[in-house]
């Protein structure tokens, strides 16, 4: 008579292992889809678990992608905090320059970008497309999520940039996070790196933001419009 075959041990659905089983599928198939290309089915397989597990730890879709971001965002953020908090301290009360304000913002991006237990460089990539992601509940998340980082470090460039309204200033800050997610995202701007450099650096994170680093600094150091209202465009005749 055959011996009876072992039972098949079943993983349990609340663990904490099974929770990070499904954020770390869940980081990677959101980082190659996007949100809304992303479905529950295509999650629950990647991660080997079902539906009633995800909705026991998450409880939504939204909910799992606000995860996964925070998972990694917090921690990022509050180095980026403090960073900021020890420029400050090491100024003496005076304004911190817009170059090291810049950098203390991608500075704690680099190491994250270079730490593949953090999510790396896919996560980053990942923050870009979720800053670009036109779901409302995503720019209402960041915003109220991440509130105090941006407060804090749209006060410091204000202290640096004293030439301008806080109306263009609001501007200026906009348009270097569409830059930064534009090139976190791993799209056309990491393609056009690698052509430009030699096979040595193509990966190099420290050396694509040295390159944006300026464009940045020389955008938000521009001379402020006389009337923000108006682009005048001047021909070439």
């Amino acid at each position: 008579m055959a011996a009876p075959r072992p039972a098949r041990k079943v993983a349990d659905p609340t663990s904490a292992d099974t929770k990070t089983r499904i954020l770390d599928a869940a980081e990677l198939l959101f980082m190659e889809h996007g949100f809304e290309a992303t479905s529950l089915r295509s999650l629950t397989a990647a991660a080997s678990v079902n539906l009633a597990a995800v909705n026991y730890h998450f409880g939504s879709k939204e909910e799992l992608f606000q995860a996964v971001l925070t998972r990694r965002l917090d921690p990022m953020n509050q180095e980026r905090i403090e960073l900021l908090g020890k420029l400050e301290r090491e100024a003496g009360g005076k304004p911190v320059s817009c170059e090291k304000i810049l950098f203390a913002m991608l500075i704690p991006a680099l190491r994250l970008a270079r730490d593949e237990r953090r999510g790396g460089k896919n996560f980053l990539r990942l923050v870009g497309r979720a800053y670009a992601d036109p779901a409302p509940f995503i720019r209402h998340f960041l915003s109220a999520q991440y509130g105090e980082m941006i407060g804090r470090y749209k006060e410091a460039f204000g202290r640096a940039l004293p030439h301008l309204s806080k109306q263009e200033l609001t501007w200026r800050l906009h348009f270097v996070m569409g830059a930064i997610s534009y090139t976190l995202a791993g799209t056309d701007a990491l393609k056009l790196f690698a052509q430009v450099v030699s096979e040595r650096d193509k990966d190099n994170d420290e050396l694509l933001l040295q390159r944006l680093a300026p464009f940045l600094v020389a955008g938000l150091k521009a001379p402020a419009l006389g009337d923000t209202r108006r682009l005048e465009l001047v021909s070439g005749d």
